[in-house]
Parts: C-alpha cells; sequence; structure tokens
C-alpha cells in the first residue's frame, strides 16, 4: 500500500533537487554576471544605439527603470549561459524513466533544440535588428528626435527574441511529429505551400510591420521546415535499414 506513496514522494524529492540545483546554477551565473549589469544592457541596446541620430540616447521614464531593466536583462543573459546544466537537471530526472532507444533518441533532440533556440536570438541580435532598426529609423521626420524607452525596448527585444528562437525549433518539431506518427513526410510535403503561407501570416503578426523583418522571419521558417523534412526522411530511412 505503501509503496506506489514512497515512489511518488522520492519523485517529488528528486523533483525539489534537481529544481534546487538549477536555480542554484541561475543565481551564481547572475552573480557573476552582476557586476556587469551595465555593460550587457548596453551591449543588447547596441543594435538601437546604432540606429539612432548621433549622440542621440534611450530614456528611462520610471523612476526605479533604470535598476530593473538591466537587471532583467542581466537575469535573461544568466539564463541562457545557465541554460546547459538547467537542461542537464532535467534530463537527469526525466531519463531514468526512459528506454534505451527514447533516451538515445532524446538526448540529441534537447541539446539540437537548445543550440537552435540560441542559434535563432543570435541571428535576430547580429541581422534582424540591425535591418528592422535602420528601417525604422529612416521613415523618422526630420522635426522629431527618436529616443525610445528603455523599458519598451526590452519588451521588444525579448518578443523577437522568442519569435525567432521558436521558430528555429521548426525542425524539431517537425521531427517529432513524424517520429510519434501524428503526420507522415508524404503529407509534409503536401501541404507545404499552406506552410509557407502560414509562415507568412505569423511573421506579419509577431514582426515589426516592415517587409524586410517579416521575410528575415518567414523564410527562415520554411527553410528549417524543408530541413526537419529532411532530416526525418533520413531518420525513417535509418530506421528501415535496421529493421
Amino acid at each position: 500500500m505503501n509503496a506506489p506513496q514512497d515512489s511518488f514522494l522520492s519523485h517529488l524529492i528528486e523533483l525539489r533537487n534537481r529544481v534546487v540545483k538549477a536555480v542554484i546554477a541561475l543565481v551564481v551565473v547572475f552573480a557573476c554576471l552582476s557586476p556587469w549589469m551595465s555593460d550587457i544592457y548596453d551591449l543588447l541596446a547596441q543594435p538601437m544605439m546604432a540606429a539612432l541620430p548621433e549622440g542621440t540616447k534611450m530614456i528611462a521614464t520610471g523612476v526605479i527603470t533604470p535598476f530593473f531593466v538591466p537587471v532583467k536583462v542581466t537575469l535573461m543573459a544568466a539564463f541562457v549561459i545557465a541554460l546547459p546544466v538547467i537542461l542537464f537537471q532535467a534530463w537527469a530526472f526525466i531519463a531514468p524513466g526512459l528506454y534505451a532507444h527514447e533516451r538515445r533518441f532524446a538526448l540529441p533532440l534537447v541539446v539540437a533544440s537548445t543550440l537552435l533556440f540560441i542559434a535563432g536570438m543570435a541571428f535576430c541580435y547580429f541581422f534582424v535588428f540591425q535591418t528592422v532598426f535602420h528601417f525604422i529609423a529612416s521613415f523618422a521626420p526630420k522635426s522629431i528626435t527618436p529616443a525610445p524607452d528603455i523599458e519598451q525596448y526590452l519588451s521588444f527585444v525579448l518578443t523577437m527574441f522568442l519569435a525567432f528562437g521558436v521558430t528555429f525549433e521548426v525542425p524539431i518539431a517537425v521531427i517529432l511529429l513524424v517520429k510519434t506518427g501524428i503526420v507522415t513526410v508524404q503529407k509534409l510535403t503536401e501541404i507545404r505551400p499552406y506552410v509557407i503561407v502560414g509562415a507568412f501570416v505569423i511573421a506579419a503578426v509577431v514582426t515589426p510591420p516592415d517587409v524586410a523583418s517579416q521575410i528575415m522571419l518567414a523564410v527562415p521558417m520554411c527553410i528549417l521546415y524543408e530541413v526537419g523534412i529532411i532530416v526525418s526522411r533520413l531518420i525513417q530511412r535509418g530506421e528501415t535499414a535496421k529493421a
């Protein structure tokens, strides 16, 4: 009678220990980055600053905004740096409950999804922001001086990071759909035109109202969809060959 309850409690204790270790890793990294909070925010703001007129600075309209915004940015950076440890703790918790073949498949999937999400953020920072901010600045009337608020800028940046990070997860989603048998590679190939239209619709919704940023989100989404189909086909051929 007590065996299921003991097992459940042991899982809860294991989960608590893994969460505590992940939080400790995040806190340690955050503490190490804390002396450079302002520099980290300046680095994040660099694409916007490069698009503003020379000598123009961003503004903070809130009383405590100059403190809290760099803290939030540093926390975000700490999370990205600590992500391998956080994912390892998650993996260590679920791995004992998986079969051997599931572990062989799940671990590369977790690593690949992490790298793809970070790649999406990097693509957004180094390529998309530069194009979008210069495009927006080019439409500013000569009679005004753009001075973006740092809190609104952070909100915009986080939204774009999330959009591009999730977009770069498309191959993982395609592979999982095929692997679980929800759809076939043939079906994914057939619905390609609808996926392309959907990609541009999604890009129009989540990006600023300029064609450049919409194309820079939709085109990678379509390309990564094709990558997912190719990888899924290769996985199926490998499984067929082993059988």
